[in-house]
């Protein structure tokens, strides 16, 4: 998503600056707009990336740290301290050096008589659109507190769904690298030293083990080559998908893969229905919470199709319908919120929504590594122990004739 920088006048003649997210500058200004807000100014600063990992960070700073600082602003503010206080303290325990100067400039908004969420909303890069929406609805309701302490629940649910789909490709890809490392090094090392074992005799070797040492003779020649065009293919596709077509082509692409594409699909639903949810039950309008809920949706494809369903909604479609027209979620999803809506328990329904798809998820996830792996060690074992085989062929050979 794109960040957007502006100046902007309001109704009482004051100017304030800063960043926010948006897709298109016409969605942005749009939206300054409609709050009230005077457009002076306005253009593209860059995007930025709401993705998480182990080294990837919850909109610039570290998901871990976000959550830690949203569990002290919650102890803070239930403690009763005056705001500026609160925001002093956080100040204080702030380790990352950007996100510390960014609470400055929020106390300093804050101190001049802006609200929390309108001072966060200037810093987009630290506080996503979904957690400006959260406070903001917290602030209206008068029960920030008790706001707050969902979106926390909320963070450790989605932490805990990204862990579970991490554990779940770590091990198959750590076993893959070792038994290519292992496969590196027989074919590196240990083969050519049996090139020159063999020497003179290689027109009596058996065929499977000439065509091991042909391909050791010649990996030298054409080894190098194979692995730079390898390694730029990855790099193009690494360039490709970093471009707003082409991540929109890949993500579209992976939905459609046999076996990956249903468990994105059911990830991706885990992500709108439990951020949907989240922000409901704070007291949001739909259109607002679906707007901000498409933030949270990893899928840059799916999140490109829900930008129709707000414009859908925003006609007097009901959600579910909305959502059944771009086909980006499961039709058992779309059944359960047509219930939920017609019984006046939306957002209810959502949160079951997200936990039936996350059981339905783990379990998917768990039968996948319980066939992957031996499946993967397996052919593994083949590999290293044909290699072997091959290598000693001649040995057995020679003591066959020796014996006979």
């Amino acid at each position: 998503m794109a960040v957007f920088a502006y100046r902007v006048a309001r109704a009482d003649g004051s100017t304030i600056q800063g960043h926010v997210e948006g897709e298109e500058e016409s969605v942005v200004r749009a939206k300054l707009e409609a709050q009230g807000l005077l457009v002076f100014n306005l253009h593209r600063r860059g995007m930025v990336s709401v993705r998480t990992g182990k080294s990837r960070s919850w909109s610039g700073l570290p998901l871990g740290q976000f959550l830690v600082f949203n569990q002290e602003l919650l102890a803070l503010f239930k403690s009763g301290l005056p705001i500026l206080r609160v925001w002093d303290l956080l100040i204080e325990r702030a380790g990352h050096a950007g996100f510390r100067q960014t609470l400055r400039e929020v106390r300093e908004d804050i101190r001049g008589g802006t609200s929390a969420s309108d001072a966060l909303t200037k810093h987009p890069l630290y506080f996503p659109e979904l957690y400006v929406a959260t406070v903001k609805a917290g602030e209206q309701s008068g029960n920030l507190p008790e706001v707050l302490q969902r979106y926390i629940t909320y963070l450790k649910l989605m932490m805990g769904l990204r862990q579970k789909v991490t554990k779940a490709i770590s091990y198959p890809i750590f076993l893959v690298l070792i038994g290519m490392a292992v496969i590196g090094f027989l074919l590196t090392y240990v083969m050519p030293t049996f090139v020159s074992v063999y020497g003179e005799a290689t027109k009596t070797l058996p065929w499977a083990t000439q065509v091991a040492l042909d391909f050791v003779t010649h990996a030298e020649v054409w080894g190098l080559p194979t692995s730079a065009v390898v390694i730029g293919v990855i790099l193009g596709i690494h360039a490709y998908y970093t471009t707003a077509i082409g991540h929109l082509v890949i993500d579209r692409l992976v939905l459609k893969l046999p076996l990956v594409g249903q468990i994105a699909v059911k990830h991706n639903t885990v992500q709108l229905t439990r951020t949907l949810g989240t922000i409901l039950a704070g007291g949001t309008p739909l259109v607002d919470a679906l707007q901000g809920a498409r933030s949270a949706v990893s899928n840059r494809f799916v999140s490109q199709e829900l930008m129709a369903a707000v414009n859908d909604i925003r006609e007097g479609m009901t959600l579910a319908i909305a959502l059944d027209r771009p086909r980006i979620l499961p039709r058992l999803a779309i059944e359960m919120l047509s219930v939920g809506e017609e019984t006046g328990s939306l957002d209810t329904m959502l949160r079951d929504v997200a936990e039936f798809y996350e059981a339905d998820l783990d379990t998917r996830l768990t039968q996948l590594t319980t066939w992957i792996e031996p499946a993967l060690l397996l052919v593994m074992g083949i590999l290293v122990g044909g290699i072997v085989i091959v290598m000693y062929l001649p040995v057995f050979q020679m003591a066959g004739t020796v014996g006979g």
